[in-house]
């Protein structure tokens, strides 16, 4: 594996990050017309990249559907949960839960950087999402009342034009969000605040060139 790209990609992430403007070209809404609660909670997801046939991939999920309490069951997302008061950080919330959704060790996985915090209105989340590595494939064990399935995404499918399409979907308020972005892998459709997560990280490979 190129271990340089991890290695420019933790330089990348310590410049300045494109933020709203990367989110904002995977919603047709104005992001600006959506102010921030003060009430709001925090969650922590990992964007975990990782090697398989020789390639950088990232490790999303599939939520189950019948957790009628899940408000965005079904969706495909980043390992990653709510911040509890055990957490020593933001960090640390991300990688425990990660290791438990998916079952990745923990100390295996080194922090390159973190991206641009997004705000979930549907479940009134702030999200602060972490990148991180290994440099071997994870033994992957998913937690069956939380994931439905492991969806392994190769990354250079985020910079692959020919994935990125848009459609109108139903929200789990059963919302029709017209002409809405997202990546399409497979038949899983990648949108909303993890749309927006790894739009931001597209845009800071193309940026910097890695």
């Amino acid at each position: 594996m190129d271990i340089h790209f991890i290695e420019n990609l933790e330089r990348a992430l310590e410049e300045d990050l494109p933020g709203e403007a990367a989110h904002q070209l995977m919603t047709p809404f104005d992001l600006s017309q959506f102010p921030v609660p003060e009430d709001y909670r925090i969650a922590c997801v990992l964007i975990l990249l990782y090697p398989r046939n020789k390639e950088w991939h990232i490790a999303l999920l599939e939520r189950p559907t019948h957790n009628i309490h899940d408000l965005h069951a079904g969706q495909i997302s980043l390992p990653g949960g709510k911040f509890e008061e055990s957490d020593y950080s933001y960090q640390d919330c991300a990688l425990r839960e990660a290791n438990e959704e998916i079952g990745v060790d923990q100390s295996k996985i080194g922090i390159v950087g973190e991206l641009s915090s997004v705000y979930a209105k549907a479940s009134n989340f702030m999200v602060y999402p972490f990148v991180g590595f290994t440099t071997s494939e994870p033994e992957f064990n998913a937690q069956p009342a939380e994931v439905a399935q492991i969806i392994e995404l190769p990354l250079e499918i985020l910079t692959n034009s020919k994935h990125k399409k848009t459609k109108d979907i139903t929200a789990s308020n059963n919302l029709i969000l017209k002409n809405m972005p997202y990546y399409d892998y497979e038949g899983h459709t990648i949108w909303g605040v993890t749309g927006m997560i790894l739009k931001e990280l597209e845009e800071i490979i193309i940026q910097s060139d890695l």
